[in-house]
């Protein structure tokens, strides 16, 4: 896809420059090579254990836990969502971020490897990822985990199946309460319409051209009953939601969605953290050693670090 400049730091070449085509041949090359890394599950300092759950259809969903080695019973747990746009597998970078969550934060990590559209359309990546959270819940025992220290994150269309995760949850009456929901760059409005989404229509890595294309891939519509669930800002009550951490990419069409949610949540009363990092575009920290993505990583891992302690 052609793209157009815009001023974004040189930190991010070549990515910088790129923008997927997300066509059914592009996904089926792209998915073919995203693997699970073996630096994964071979890293240090954490142990890395892979995991089956059934869905709701009787599909096996796989997922992963990444536990601190020096890690103790009774620990916070982060279930984080990868991005994607609900058509692609988790990234290398997806999955190195989740041990170093684990390991600057002092909880279990819960990975989910749920399917994928356009073989697999809405709802079945919502409740792969609610069925993965029910056995891993009810299962806390067995992985040192604290029901009551349960954090849930994701980036992109992973934030969206994160903040879904706790409408379900919430509407399903399960007995968890999040202690916090963690957003780096998220898709929350469907309708595509905001003045981010009408003026990054070509920006690389993602823009609002593609998010119209993934739309019909995941053949989602807005007489579903559970549509907000793909589109949480067009949710009526706010107020169950716990605190969160958003934050945003500057050239990116979904950047007014996290701005959005922010202002929503806080007219809810609920705590926000809102990190609006600059001269960057979507998916920006894919590029792990630049220093808005070491800054953004250090503010993730700061505000999960604090809301896993206030739940002490």
């Amino acid at each position: 896809m052609k793209i157009s400049k815009y001023p974004i730091s040189h930190e991010f070449f070549p990515f910088n420059h790129f923008a997927p085509p997300m066509n059914a041949k592009f996904l089926k090359l792209a998915t073919s090579h995203m693997n699970v890394p073996k630096k994964f599950l071979r890293a240090k300092g954490v142990s890395v254990v892979k995991h089956s759950a059934c869905s709701y259809d009787g599909a096996s969903i796989d997922y992963y836990t990444i536990t601190p080695e020096y890690l103790k019973s009774n620990s916070p747990c982060l279930f984080y969502i990868h991005g994607g746009g609900f058509v692609l597998k988790a990234a290398g970078y997806h999955y190195m971020n989740c041990v170093r969550y684990a390991i600057e934060t002092g909880c279990v990590v819960v990975f989910p490897d749920y399917r994928l559209a356009p073989e697999y359309p809405f709802p079945y990546f919502y409740e792969d990822c609610y069925a993965v959270f029910h056995e891993v819940y009810e299962k806390a025992d067995d992985y040192g985990i604290n029901r009551n220290r349960i954090g849930v994150g994701g980036d992109s269309a992973g934030a969206t199946l994160a903040v879904g995760l706790c409408m379900m949850t919430h509407e399903r009456k399960h007995p968890v309460h999040f202690v916090f929901q963690m957003l780096p760059y998220p898709y929350l409005d469907a309708r595509n319409n905001s003045e981010s989404s009408k003026k990054y229509t070509d920006t690389p890595m993602w823009n609002s051209t593609l998010s119209t294309r993934i739309t019909s891939m995941t053949n989602v519509s807005k007489e579903h009953p559970s549509y907000c669930w793909y589109s949480p800002v067009e949710a009526k009550d706010f107020t169950f939601f716990p605190p969160a951490y958003i934050e945003t990419a500057e050239f990116d069409c979904l950047h007014d969605d996290g701005i959005l949610f922010a202002e929503q949540l806080k007219q809810a009363g609920i705590d926000v953290w809102l990190n609006e990092t600059k001269g960057t575009m979507h998916g920006y920290d894919i590029v792990t050693k630049a220093s808005v993505s070491q800054d953004s990583m250090k503010r993730r891992s700061a505000f999960m670090k604090k809301y896993f302690e206030y739940s002490v």
